[in-house]
């Protein structure tokens, strides 16, 4: 009897131990936007990009976002904590525009001047990708994963008087 008894309470106990399926399931981007970056070194605060800084990290993104060389890519004006870009469209020869801005470590973008009001949007909703930054002196490297899970890095040197 007592055998039965511990045999019940061990299969109760491991059927409480089940993992729960009514939450829909994350996606990648999620996973990313979510996660801290992961490195040997101690984690610190992020650090407040000056305007110089800004206008850099936001060349190197874009740049990176839309498959662009960086010295293709034009600082139009600062409003505040927001870039304002523009370049070459690579299909008809007009010009594209972009707004860009950074969080802690992500490089957050939207389109100006879009077809429809919907997509001028901020570029960082869950099924956006996320593409994060790291600067390094001259070096600007961009990590930029999809939503598919799918991830490209690229390093730029950008000088600071060159923004």
């Amino acid at each position: 009897m007592r055998l039965t008894a511990v045999s019940m309470l061990a299969l109760l106990t491991l059927a409480a131990c089940g993992e729960r399926t009514d939450a829909p399931a994350s996606t990648p981007a999620d996973k990313v936007s979510a996660e801290a970056p992961v490195s040997d070194a101690q984690v610190s605060a992020p650090v407040a990009l000056n305007a110089a800084d800004l206008r850099r990290v936001c060349r190197a993104g874009l740049a990176a976002i839309h498959g662009q060389d960086v010295s293709a890519m034009e600082v139009d004006g600062l409003e505040g904590e927001v870039v304002n870009l523009s370049w070459r469209a690579p299909v008809d020869g007009g010009r594209r525009r972009g707004q860009c801005r950074v969080d802690g470590d992500i490089v957050v973008w939207k389109p100006v001047d879009a077809p429809t009001v919907e997509s001028n949007r901020w570029m960082n909703q869950s099924g956006d990708p996320v593409s994060r930054f790291v600067l390094d002196g001259d070096a600007i490297t961009i990590n930029t994963t999809l939503p598919d899970g799918t991830s490209a890095s690229q390093t730029v040197e950008l000088a600071a008087g060159r923004s």
